[in-house]
């Protein structure tokens, strides 16, 4: 995963990475043990983080499985 790319996101989108997790309805520490690799994503959380970051279909292997 792209952490820097997707840190920038969030906070572009929401301030901080507390509200971005209220806004999914997850708590701060699930979305930080994502973008650590500490917890793994699912399909349904690659969407709704897309959505919310408003994540472009074709960028999405860029920022979910980039090394």
């Amino acid at each position: 995963m792209n952490r820097l790319k997707m840190r920038g996101r969030i906070v572009e989108l929401f301030g901080t990475q507390q509200r971005f997790a209220q806004h999914l309805g997850q708590t701060e520490q699930t979305v930080s043990k994502k973008l650590h690799g500490k917890s793994d994503f699912s399909q349904e959380d690659i969407v709704r983080w897309c959505d919310a970051l408003k994540i472009p279909t074709d960028e999405v292997g860029k920022l979910f499985f980039a090394d």
